[in-house]
């Protein structure tokens, strides 16, 4: 809890927020200047500065009970899905991507994870997992404006996706044969 009680709840929401927002203010430019075109690029860092933009505290009024975390969880998954929707119908993706389905998955993990530790076990005393939800969710989403912004693969998961993908082939081989 330390991470929220230095920076401010809203604080970090909003600055997250305003990441989303300009990375997709900067990919705008890109675009415009037609130096990456046919991506996207453009559309994925325009669906998480929409989902992101929603999913605000601010926001949070539209939800009927005070559940955030399964709130969150709910907007997580379902912008996994609307990237998904949005790499179906272009047929090209970009190395920000793999970094955007990954973030989101380990965000909504961590949404329900906290969901199942407060509301449905009833914890209410600070414990370690909940500095590591707040360390790994603000990271991870710091890691996706990153991943929107320099469009590259620089923590190496493409480098590691295309090994595990070579290795389940080759186990696959080795068993047929």
């Amino acid at each position: 809890m330390f991470l929220t009680e230095f920076f401010g709840l809203f604080s970090l929401s909003a600055f997250v927020m305003w990441g989303f927002l300009m990375a997709f203010f900067f990919n705008v430019f890109v675009y415009t200047l037609e130096v990456k075109r046919g991506t996207t690029l453009l559309l994925s860092s325009f669906v998480m500065m929409i989902s992101y933009t929603l999913s605000d505290y601010f926001l949070t009024w539209l939800s009927l009970k005070n559940t955030l975390y399964l709130d969150w969880a709910i907007y997580d998954v379902v912008t996994l899905v609307a990237l998904s929707v949005v790499c179906f119908f272009i047929k090209k993706t970009t190395p920000s991507f793999l970094y955007l389905a990954t973030g989101l998955s380990i965000n909504s993990l961590f949404f329900f994870s906290m969901y199942l530790d407060i509301y449905i076990y009833g914890n209410t005393e600070p414990w370690i997992f909940w500095d590591i939800y707040t360390f790994t969710i603000n990271v991870v989403d710091l890691i996706m404006i990153v991943a929107l912004i320099v469009d590259r693969d620089f923590l190496g998961l493409h480098t590691l996706k295309n090994k595990l993908i070579s290795l389940f082939k080759t186990s696959e081989l080795n068993q047929i044969q």
